[in-house]
């Protein structure tokens, strides 16, 4: 049965990825860190795999049992009254279903990652985590993202990297993704060069070292920021610094 509230969610978290101003995500790990980054003024919330799996004990890559994850998942959607979108790695085998997961959890939103698999098999598994969210009557929003930087060789050139990245962007876009998420780009040329390729669609990077601040990358025409295990870093930089 379809929950409004939760459907409303989505729907506002839709909505700021289409604002003129930039979404800017500060990942959290738990209830604590959601709840300091709401009353400092987050708009939403996006839970960070490596910062959720590291509280746990575990490293990142879906070596957090997925039972732990989307508890952990499901106590902070509980904790705060903004929009929360989870990070569910590569989907832990079955996207569709890992979907379905995050949405009883309380999730309105999810990053799913690449890897680099096989275009097709990608794009399938975005299909069936946005099909996840119409079965549900929420209008998940997906974020779709590519590892064709993160993971790139050395001697991969930068031209065929964004031809990559533009790819596999406009194919998840195509089966119902509301932005494409390119970590591991920094330099403004790279970052000017995936909004030209994609065209339109909603361009995410992550922020932090050797990133431009948020206000410049709005500028080159950004429409979503995140900073991934950074927050936890900064966080625990300040205890050890105490």
């Amino acid at each position: 049965m379809t929950d409004p509230e939760q459907a409303g969610r989505a729907e506002v978290l839709r909505g700021l990825h289409g604002a003129p101003e930039i979404l800017v995500l500060v990942n959290a790990w738990d209830v604590a860190s959601a709840r300091a980054i709401v009353t400092a003024g987050g708009k939403a919330v996006a839970t960070a795999s490596h910062s959720v799996a590291a509280a746990h004990g575990y490293p990142d890559g879906e070596h957090l049992p997925r039972e732990l994850a989307l508890a952990a998942l499901a106590r902070v959607c509980a904790a705060v009254d903004v929009p929360v979108t989870a990070d569910l790695e590569s989907g832990y085998g079955d996207a569709g279903h890992t979907a379905r997961l995050a949405l009883e959890a309380g999730a309105v939103g999810c990053n799913l990652e690449d890897r680099r698999a096989p275009l097709g098999d990608a794009a399938r598994a975005v299909a069936a985590v946005v099909a996840a969210g119409t079965a549900a009557g929420v209008p998940l929003v997906v974020n779709a993202r590519t590892d064709a930087f993160l993971l790139a060789g050395p001697d991969e050139p930068r031209a065929s990297l964004v031809a990559e990245a533009v790819q596999r962007g406009r194919a998840y876009a195509a089966e119902g993704a509301d932005c494409v998420f390119v970590p591991g780009v920094t330099d403004r040329e790279t970052i000017q060069a995936l909004v030209a390729g994609l065209g339109g669609v909603a361009l995410s990077v992550l922020g932090g070292p050797g990133a431009p601040p948020a206000a410049e990358l709005q500028a080159l025409g950004v429409a979503r920021v995140s900073y991934g295990p950074w927050v936890m870093r900064v966080a625990l930089g300040a205890v050890s610094a105490a």
